[in-house]
């Protein structure tokens, strides 16, 4: 007598959903204040200055300006625009 085997649950049937990190606006971008920089795990860039730090380590533009990037130190600057 043909049988269908009993269908069981799946182990692996799980997936986490996607956190959304990385650089938000880039080198020389404008940014008006509370603007997202970066969005990370850990201190991988660091808040230099006209930039919050965020307590899950989110970096923020404090003042409107342009975004500008040390490579040295790995710190995120908000440069102020001068007025023309």
């Amino acid at each position: 007598m043909a049988h269908k085997k009993g269908q069981g649950s799946v182990r692996n049937g799980r997936d986490s959903v996607s956190k959304r990190l990385g650089v938000k606006k880039f080198g020389s971008e404008t940014v008006i204040a509370g603007n997202i920089i970066v969005r990370q795990r850990g201190t991988k860039f660091r808040a230099g200055e006209g930039v919050g730090m965020g307590r899950d380590h989110t970096l923020f533009a404090l003042i409107d300006g342009a975004v500008k990037f040390d490579r040295t130190n790995r710190r995120v600057h908000v440069l102020a625009e001068q007025a023309a």
